[in-house]
């Protein structure tokens, strides 16, 4: 019966997942999605508990209260602006929970093995599970006191103890790799860790003898080696995660927060080999695939290769990089208010500024008015815009601008040369002509949204930083384009009543 209701509520959450996997990739189906992920979960997690096999009851529950509270505590108070960095820390998670549960199958071997061997049993047939070996030898009680995944690694084979190995040996493996990158990954998303690219002597050929030690380490621990080749695999591991990261610029943390995510998925599915879990593999693969789908997308955005992005150190110069010339020309809110009432096309392009100001409300109001005066408005969102993939969709859809005016870079970039009026609200990269004008910038032949081309181009900014990446951009020493200096809502707002 257990195992009957168990497998069904797998199979109805595995779907439930998928649902929600394919509605997230429209913001219409993105809230239906959402509920189908949270009941999917909930169905899984209780499914788990009811399971054969489980056990600790009181502990389970109270560990999923407090966590559910932290939960809870956290997704009150997190703002929107701090989203990336939360993802990437729910990444550390995953991967430190994949080399929790690694590091306890391997301790169960070691006592199923040390239990056997205490026996006088040290001597079994490959082909017996450790309880078959003692019942053949008249010690059927002698695992009477295993329970749960114990008593699971216990009843596998010798050929399926050797294959768990190498699943506990890879789930460690990835976990650790993605922890660490993770929290790097946070660090750099959070302003406490540099953003800039940086990678200790050696680079890559430090990564790479660190994958080799790794290899060789897994060969040892194949063959019996002992414990101590998988901690010291997982001090690679963790080591490899954080200079992967490290060597990546901070311009590139959208592709990184996607690859970490695909990891993490990789981390649970190997995991889920190691503990039978059906679902848990079902659902890492899921998340593993998916990521490196959406990465790959990503890199593509950015002209990026994916096996660059694997490996890390992506988003450096490559030599002396163009000159700018000129001057940043400032103008006041009524400037930019007579433009807007004299436009009759205007598009909008959203960056990780408008976040940081929590604009979005003011510009969806601004939106409103243009609409209502009769002037066509739309938003060209670029794919890495923001810190997060879909970063700048959500925030939209959070301040109800209507999905059909909310457009990609593909369906809008040819529209520039007959538009108006751009309002660039805190973006650089994905708005700097740099990347097709200077094959030294950090960022060339990287596609970016052609705002220089339309009549007029108006960037909501700060100040003359060069923003988070620290790449200089041309577009705002362009004689068609004129810097409206603060912050993003205070600007946004005070044009509003200047609307006609």
């Amino acid at each position: 019966m257990e195992y009957g209701f168990t497998t069904a509520a797998y199979v109805v959450a595995a779907v439930l997942f998928i649902l929600s996997l394919g509605g997230l990739s429209g913001q219409e189906s993105a809230k239906r999605a959402v509920w189908y992920g949270i009941v999917g979960m909930g169905l899984a997690v209780v499914a788990t508990l009811y399971g054969p096999g489980a056990g600790n009851w009181f502990v389970s529950v109270v560990m999923i209260a407090i966590g559910g509270a932290i939960g809870w505590v956290v997704a009150q108070r997190v703002q929107m602006t701090e989203m990336p960095q939360l993802v990437a820390a729910m990444h550390s998670l995953v991967g430190l929970a994949a080399v929790f549960i690694g590091f306890n199958a391997e301790i169960e071997m070691w006592r199923i093995a040390s239990t056997l061997s205490e026996a006088g049993l040290t001597s079994c047939d490959a082909a017996l599970s450790a309880v078959a070996c003692a019942t053949q030898a008249g010690q059927a009680n002698l695992f009477g006191d295993f329970a749960g995944f114990a008593l699971k690694i216990a009843q596998k084979t010798g050929a399926e103890i050797a294959v768990l190995k190498i699943e506990v040996f890879l789930g460690v493996f990835i976990g650790a790799v993605t922890f660490t990158g993770s929290v790097i990954a946070y660090g750099k998303l959070a302003g406490k860790v540099d953003g800039k690219a940086k990678k200790l002597p050696g680079g890559h050929m430090l990564n790479a003898g660190a994958a080799l030690g790794s290899l060789i380490l897994l060969v040892l621990h194949f063959n019996g080696a002992g414990s101590w080749t998988l901690i010291l695999m997982t001090l690679l591991a963790l080591f490899i995660g954080y200079h992967l990261i490290m060597g990546i610029g901070g311009a590139d943390m959208p592709v990184v927060v996607s690859m970490l995510n695909s990891y993490s998925g990789w981390a649970a599915a190997a995991i889920g080999f190691s503990l039978s879990n059906d679902l848990l593999i079902v659902v890492g693969a899921l998340v593993g695939s998916s990521g490196a789908i959406l990465s790959y997308i990503m890199c593509k955005a950015m002209n990026r290769s994916f096996v660059s992005v694997i490996l890390g150190g992506f988003g450096g110069t490559t030599g002396p990089q163009m000159e700018v010339t000129g001057e940043q020309i400032a103008i006041d809110g009524d400037g930019v208010a007579n433009a807007l009432n004299d436009a009759d096309s205007v598009i909008i392009v959203p960056g990780y500024g408008m976040a940081v100001a929590q604009a979005q409300q003011s510009v969806s109001e601004l939106t409103r008015k243009l609409r209502a005066a009769g002037k066509t408005v739309r938003f060209a969102i670029h794919p890495v815009a923001g810190r997060l993939p879909g970063h700048m969709n959500v925030l939209l859809a959070e301040a109800k601008v209507p999905y059909d005016i909310v457009l990609e870079m593909d369906e809008i970039n040819e529209d520039f040369p007959e538009t108006d009026v751009v309002i660039v609200i805190g973006s650089n990269d994905i708005v700097n002509p740099a990347a097709q004008e200077d094959p030294n910038s950090p960022i060339a032949g990287m596609p970016v949204l052609e705002v220089w081309k339309a009549k007029q181009v108006f960037v909501s900014k700060r100040g003359q930083g060069t923003g988070y990446s620290g790449i200089e951009n041309p577009l705002f020493y362009k004689e068609n384009t004129r810097m409206f200096y603060g912050d993003a809502k205070k600007s946004i707002d005070s044009i509003l009543p200047l609307i006609k």
